[in-house]
């Protein structure tokens, strides 16, 4: 019973949720809605099998949970803060040639531990081109954002502008300058959002993924009685001369279509193969192994050249042919379906560059 009364009021709150986002759009045909007060007030004196503590929580969370990112609960506790994620949590060099800095979060001195990955990868190898892995990481960091994005540019440009800020490039000589490509999913949100964006605006980065959160905004946080932090969406991000991130997300370049469990895996293991069910690819027939089979053995039967050539070098015409070479390897095969996207593309460009 406490079961179904739960989730039927979850369905309430979720109406309520519902019609804020109908008067944000100015809905003029929508019917008049109650007030959410006024609802949740009769709820509370007339549904029975519920406690205050169960119809409160579920009102909270049904609501913030409508308004689609711009409003957010935080916990104030220093264990959230030691399990953060690292500014950069995965490096890889594919081929000496193509560097993958996977960034965990926005956040003061990314700038400089990308400065430091990026300075100790060239000095052992010659790179050709950048992935920028923003797939799940955040941050609200926006001057971080900005400062990453900075590293790339050799020309003062804006970059990021929010309320009465802005921030532009400063003028280098020593600019990381490669090709680059972002990937980015839909667990890409706030600063991470931003710094995508720029990279594409004004360093011309490839975004390669699904689209991004659309969370990118400036907020204003507010303690709460029970030591949490109600954080509210108070102002737009733009980029360059004042493009605003819109709240639909940013759109790749280049769409991979991915589920979000494997990419999840896939995200832990680039080099992960799934299991796929057998009728997925089609199981042999009889007649088919029976071919497979005929085809081996012919492989397998001796030509004249077979003959001329044993003879040639002693070999006895009675013997078996040696089995032919089974194919090397050289390491595992990357599975991740935007990485190999990603550095498909920068193989691509460095070969295009290297016949100019």
């Amino acid at each position: 019973m406490r079961i179904r009364v739960g989730v039927l009021f979850f369905a309430v709150v979720l109406d309520l949720g519902s019609a804020v986002l109908s008067v944000r759009a100015e809905n003029a045909s929508a019917p008049p809605m109650p007030r959410f007060a006024e609802v949740y007030d009769l709820v509370r004196s007339n549904l029975s099998g519920m406690s205050e503590t169960e119809l409160n929580r579920a009102a909270v969370a049904g609501f913030v949970s409508q308004l689609q990112g711009e409003v957010s609960l935080a916990t104030n506790s220093a264990s959230a803060d030691a399990g953060a994620a690292p500014l950069v949590s995965k490096t890889i060099v594919f081929d000496g040639a193509y560097l993958l800095v996977r960034i965990g979060r926005v956040a003061p001195g990314l700038n400089s531990e990308l400065t430091r990955v990026y300075d100790q990868s060239r000095a052992t190898n010659k790179l050709k081109g950048l992935i920028v892995d923003l797939r799940y990481s955040g941050g609200q960091d926006y001057a971080s954002a900005a400062a990453t994005a900075d590293l790339f540019l050799k020309d003062e440009q804006p970059l990021l502008q929010w309320s009465d800020t802005m921030v532009r490039s400063t003028p280098k000589s020593a600019a990381i300058e490669l090709p680059m490509a972002v990937l980015i999913n839909r667990s890409t949100t706030g600063a991470a959002e931003a710094l995508a964006a720029v990279l594409r605006q004004a360093d011309g980065a490839v975004l390669i993924g699904s689209p991004s959160a659309g969370q990118a905004y400036l907020f204003k946080e507010f303690p709460l009685s029970n030591g949490q932090t109600l954080r509210i969406a108070s102002g737009w991000i733009s980029v360059g001369e004042g493009q605003k991130l819109s709240d639909k997300g940013l759109t790749p370049d280049i769409t991979v279509a991915v589920s979000s469990e494997d990419e999840k895996v896939y995200f832990s293991d680039p080099y992960k193969v799934l299991a796929r069910p057998l009728a997925l690819f089609g199981k042999p027939g009889t007649n088919d192994l029976a071919s497979a089979q005929t085809a081996d053995r012919s492989r397998h039967r001796r030509n004249e050249a077979d003959l001329v050539r044993m003879q040639r070098d002693g070999i006895d015409l009675e013997a078996d042919l040696p089995p032919p070479t089974a194919p090397q390897f050289t390491g595992p095969t990357l599975t991740d379906p935007a990485m190999s996207r990603a550095l498909d593309l920068l193989k691509g460009l460095s070969l295009a560059l290297k016949r100019r």
